[in-house]
């Protein structure tokens, strides 16, 4: 049998085993009960909260990562943008093919430009800006650029599993998704599963929301949602 492992003890989780041949996978999905005040918190707690998670259990997560005006802000840009039609279907590795694409994912994406002047996407890039500077300084890992995107996973869209990393491309060293969903429920489901060990552990998308892992380690998977759009910023820490 599988070891559970210890989430973020700030929310509460159920655990059901499903027997699967050699062992009994653990599948843990995650309720909404968060007795610590996240939005109290300094930005320096949020990243301690996001580095140890990933220290002690190979994934971090931090909800209110961002103040809800600016989560307002990127929400309103990313519908901006989808509605006007300017995000595109995302890639699977370093050559392009639609229909091959199509399924294994189903989001559509649209660049965060480094140097954007949108006050909300300056917010969250200078937010990471900090991040990765504490980061490096307790961590000495070295990061050096980013790369982020919205995406838009409409009703019924899914990534299958895989992990971000490219066997070409070693640049990508840690993963950082945030949620811009408003009152998502559990029957809406579009869950986040992190494949850590024998486990498959269950991630809602709550708003403001930010799990954080290894890229080349944590293979994960978007589970569709049957009821309504899934949306949120996804990007990688890189060491070139």
């Amino acid at each position: 049998m599988g070891a559970s492992t210890s989430l973020h003890p700030d929310a509460i989780h159920q655990i059901w085993s499903f027997p699967t041949g050699e062992f009994e996978y653990l599948y843990l999905i995650e309720t909404y009960a968060f007795p610590m005040d996240t939005e109290t918190l300094t930005d320096e707690q949020r990243f301690e909260i996001l580095i140890s998670g990933l220290m002690e259990n190979r994934f971090g997560i931090c909800d209110a990562f961002l103040d809800p005006p600016c989560l307002a802000g990127l929400r309103d840009n990313l519908l901006a943008y989808h509605a006007g039609g300017a995000m595109r279907p995302a890639g699977v590795g370093k050559n392009f093919d639609y229909r091959k694409n199509a399924e294994i994912r189903g989001d559509v994406i649209r660049w965060i430009a480094e140097a954007t002047e949108n006050p909300f996407e300056r917010h969250f890039l200078s937010t990471v800006e900090k991040f990765i500077a504490y980061l490096n300084a307790s961590c000495y890992t070295g990061i050096n650029g980013y790369e982020f995107h919205y995406a838009y996973y409409d009703v019924g869209s899914f990534y299958k599993r895989h992990l971000d990393r490219f066997k070409s491309d070693k640049g990508r060293q840690f993963s950082f998704v945030m949620y811009l969903n408003e009152a998502w429920e559990e029957s809406d489901n579009g869950r986040l599963s992190l494949y850590v060990d024998e486990e498959e552990i269950a991630l809602f998308p709550l708003e403001g929301r930010v799990v954080f892992f290894k890229s080349d380690e944590t293979e994960h998977e978007v589970h569709p949602s049957p009821s309504r759009p899934r949306l949120s910023i996804a990007g990688w820490l890189k060491r070139e």
